[in-house]
């Protein structure tokens, strides 16, 4: 994808993007593909339907990379953001992933399904998409008149010493094979793991004919390995040489034309695929800069396109309704849930997308670490609200805390406080 212009080539980077993320909103719109939902119907009802979508998306996205990157026809080593960095941020990613995962279940909905609900009429998600952008902001940006953001001010001094600097980057396939044979560690890591998923994924008759959840799975896997490919291939030609988008801004004083525009920063130009925890802040970034074209980034375009393609569908199917809180305690539980999702997807470097498919497609062991934690955060909380409203004034959360880390099989069975139900 070879352009002759900056503007033709950032036009196509951009206008891509929100194609793909408005059919990600459409088709998880349709299939009620939700992340939070596949936790609460594993951990509630024992039905694994939805969660195994997820993995199957997951499954796609990695298997999907493993071809392009052992064909030199995608980059995700040198990323937005840098899943594989050699800087392990294990307790950012353990603490952030506990966070969004505890807040996703308090607010009815990780990132991507607030703009889902939002695109159909849910009022109630406008708060916390506003909550998260607004955290999300300000967890990357300084406040105004100040070189502070809230992740130097909260964690930086405290959580960052406690991190570990590898002598590899942290994908499995480097980390395990070594760095002259990482394309191969890659290979095998990735086709192990990919297989091993599907094999899980297919082996439940009930989501074999289950037409919803094979096409939300496939379509959201497929996305985020369409979006890696676009963002690792869009090319702009100079003189006799083709330079990516993201070198090309780099140097820009010696290739732009007179009448190109710069963009405000150049990290968002890298190979990069879909995450909506940091790009609801650049969204609310764009907007207090008066629209800001030269702000325009990947993730704007991909929020922006979620919204929209949900909304589209809500109208073609006659789903649009509009919802409110229904009590003043279903306000309070959304309100904190925004909190810890805008906290944690930041120090987690990503949601249930960025981190749960697309970080994990690179098989870094921090999106890795970070989906299990995010899948804990929510279950926990989903078994202690359960005993608290079956049990109410009987269960005390000491009480559903160690008996919800029972079933969860982590405590042993003579700790628990309460009865199953």
């Amino acid at each position: 994808m070879v352009f002759q212009s900056f503007a033709s080539a950032q036009s196509f980077f951009l206008w891509s993007t929100f194609v793909i993320a408005l059919i990600i909103g459409a088709v998880a719109n349709k299939t009620n593909f939700c992340t939070m939902g596949a936790v609460s119907d594993w951990v509630n009802m024992g039905d694994t339907g939805r969660m195994r979508a997820w993995l199957f998306a997951i499954a796609i996205a990695v298997l999907g990379v493993m071809v392009l990157e052992a064909k030199g026809m995608v980059n995700v080593t040198n990323t937005f953001p840098p899943y594989r960095q050699n800087l392990f941020v294990w307790a950012e990613n353990l603490l952030g992933g506990l966070m969004f995962g505890i807040g996703m279940t308090l607010a009815s909905g990780c990132g991507n399904k607030s703009l889902v609900r939002l695109g159909g009429g849910n009022i109630k998600s406008l708060m916390v998409v506003l909550i998260i952008a607004i955290i999300a902001y300000f967890m990357t940006n300084p406040f105004p008149g100040s070189d502070k953001t809230l992740f130097s001010l909260l964690f930086y001094n405290w959580i960052r010493p406690l991190s570990t600097t590898l002598t590899t980057h942290q994908d499995l396939g480097e980390m395990l094979f070594g760095t002259k044979q990482a394309a191969l560690g890659r290979m095998v890591m990735g086709g192990v793991i990919g297989a091993l998923l599907l094999i899980f994924v297919f082996k439940s008759r009930d989501f074999r004919s289950s037409f919803d959840n094979i096409l939300g799975g496939l379509v959201i896997g497929l996305a985020v390995l369409t979006a890696w490919y676009i963002t690792s291939n869009v090319m702009i030609h100079s003189d006799t040489d083709t330079i990516k988008i993201e070198k090309f801004v780099q140097d820009w004083d010696l290739l732009a034309g007179p009448n190109d525009v710069k963009p405000a920063q150049t990290g968002p130009l890298a190979p990069q695929s879909f995450s909506f925890i940091n790009p609801m802040g650049q969204t609310l970034g764009y907007a207090s800069h008066g629209f800001d074209k030269t702000m325009l980034t990947f993730g704007i375009m991909a929020v922006g396109g979620v919204i929209l393609g949900s909304f589209l569908w809500s109208l073609i199917s006659r789903r649009f309704r509009i919802e409110w809180f229904a009590s003043f305690k279903d306000f309070v539980s959304h309100f904190f849930g925004a909190i810890l999702m805008g906290f944690g997807g930041i120090l987690g470097m990503g949601c249930t997308i960025g981190q749960g498919i697309t970080g994990f497609s690179t098989l870094a062991l921090g999106s890795i670490l970070t989906f299990i934690s995010i899948v804990f955060g929510s279950a926990l909380t989903m078994k202690i609200q359960y005993y608290k409203m079956v049990y109410e004034n009987d269960a005390t959360f000491f009480k559903a805390f160690i008996t919800a880390l029972v079933d969860l099989r982590l405590l042993p069975s003579g700790l628990r406080q309460l009865e199953a139900v």
